[in-house]
């Protein structure tokens, strides 16, 4: 059978050409103006996902 892709999953991570997921920071849609700028900086980029979830991750993107 052909797998789905969880369509979740498809919208929040990004497989690169090397294997590696890369997901979004958390705690950047509301209270920014209290935060500071250069946290702010550091939010806008991508971040890597951790080893743990890698594996799960990688079953909702079957064809990442």
């Amino acid at each position: 059978m052909k797998l789905k892709t969880h369509r979740g999953a498809r919208k929040r991570f990004k497989v690169t050409a090397t294997g590696k997921i890369l997901r979004g920071h958390t705690a950047k849609r509301h209270f920014t103006g209290l935060k500071a700028s250069g946290r702010m900086r550091k939010l806008k980029k991508l971040t890597t996902v951790s080893a743990q979830d890698k594996a799960s991750i990688k079953q909702m993107l079957p064809y990442g």
